[in-house]
Order: structure tokens, then C-alpha cells, then sequence
């Protein structure tokens, strides 16, 4: 996980504690997931547009 271990993952934890405290962690928690999801609705949705505006119809013959 980004070349970083146990430890130094505890030590970032504690320091984001220290900073923003224990009350704060839920919201921004809250706001990093909430901001997460719409970054993947956004890319799957340009995605299908994506999708659908490659596709080609073929002509249709028409029988006379």
C-alpha cells in the first residue's frame, strides 16, 4: 500500500489525531467517502457515454 508499512501508517494516524482531533475524524471520514463516491459515479457515468457514443448502428436494408 504506497510502499508504506505498520508503523508508519500508526504514525500518521496519531498525527491526524493530533491535528484535527477525535470529533473531527468522523466528518472528515464523512466528506473523503462522500467525495470518493461521487468521483466514481462521475467516471463510470462519462464512461457509458463513452460506451454508447462508439457504438455504431449498421444500416438497416430495406426490403422493397
Amino acid at each position: 500500500m504506497f510502499g508504506l508499512g505498520g508503523q508508519e501508517i500508526l504514525i500518521i494516524l496519531f498525527v491526524v489525531l493530533l491535528l484535527f482531533g477525535a470529533k473531527k475524524i468522523p466528518e472528515l471520514a464523512r466528506g473523503l467517502g462522500k467525495g470518493i463516491r461521487e468521483f466514481k459515479d462521475a467516471s463510470s457515468e462519462i464512461k457509458r457515454e463513452i460506451e454508447t457514443a462508439s457504438k455504431v448502428d449498421e444500416p438497416r436494408k430495406i426490403d422493397e
